[in-house]
């Protein structure tokens, strides 16, 4: 947890005009496994239901053709005149086969957080976000800046234009985390590609706001 008692206030121009004390939130204990737990709980909330067809597997006329024949008892295609008769059917093990335990759209597939866990979790996280040694090991670039958390006086949120905002960052230098990001775009691996996700950016700094003035 972060060990000091206050923290510097910053002018929009950069300068310290005052010290506040440091929010009890940002003196949480930093619990990684309380915080994956909930992140993955909460993430399954999102999933589609999937199945496959309930005929898949089915949709072809099979018999066993019982003992005797020296051959495995699980059911085979009827006919003859092609490759297809006397083909295994229906088993899990058997191409065009069904899957063993087809997938259901009634699985369970949400699951219930604790409320206190929930809390307990944002608060950690943003403890962690309070760590220069966290936060530089994540990858953000804060070399420069002058304390983590950074805090600034309220007259940024009044903020309307990207330049007057990209301006402030460099007064702070903050803004080199900024251009990490916009270098970091990668493209996605797998079917993302295809589905309007074709990008992966790094995340860039958390900004923490009291009233929208314009500066959303």
């Amino acid at each position: 947890m972060a060990a000091r008692p206050s923290v510097n206030v910053f002018s929009d121009q950069g300068e310290v005009s005052t010290s506040v004390p440091m929010p009890a939130v940002l003196k949480a204990p930093i619990r990684p496994d309380l915080v994956q737990f909930v992140h993955t709980n909460m993430a399954k909330n999102k999933r589609q239901p999937y199945a496959v067809s309930t005929k898949a597997g089915h949709q072809t006329s099979a018999e066993s053709w019982g003992t005797g024949r020296a051959v495995a008892r699980i059911p085979r295609v009827r006919g003859g005149g092609t490759h297809r008769s006397g083909q295994a059917a229906y088993g899990n093990m058997c191409r065009g086969g069904r899957m063993f335990a087809p997938t259901r759209v009634w699985r369970r597939w949400t699951r219930k957080s604790n409320l206190t866990q929930r809390r307990f979790a944002c608060a950690s996280a943003l403890a962690a976000s309070s760590l220069p040694a966290l936060v530089m090991a994540r990858g953000h670039r804060i070399d420069n800046i002058a304390e983590v958390p950074l805090v600034v006086s309220d007259s940024i949120e009044s903020i309307t234009k990207t330049s007057a905002a990209v301006a402030f960052l460099k007064r702070v230098n903050a803004f080199q985390d900024i251009e990490r990001v916009k270098s970091s775009r990668k493209l996605r691996t797998g079917k993302g590609q295809l589905r309007n996700r074709r990008y992966v950016p790094r995340r860039g700094p958390l900004i923490v706001y009291n009233a929208d003035n314009g500066i959303v």
